[in-house]
């Protein structure tokens, strides 16, 4: 998102939730992958690599 220059206000309205909740995503220590698809497709990158990656290890 930063490196976009993304608000988190921006962010919940692509992934069509609120504000806070996008806090209490960062906060998280694992994510649904219905909710990372969604974060992925707004910020037009795949976040599933780094799961396929460490498979790999």
């Amino acid at each position: 998102m930063r490196r976009q220059e993304r608000s988190p206000s921006w962010l919940a309205r692509k992934i069509n939730c609120e504000r806070p909740n996008v806090y209490y995503i960062f906060k998280q220590e694992s994510i649904n992958t219905d909710l990372l698809l969604r974060i992925s497709r707004a910020l037009k990158c795949n976040f599933f690599i780094y799961y396929s990656e460490e498979l790999d290890e």
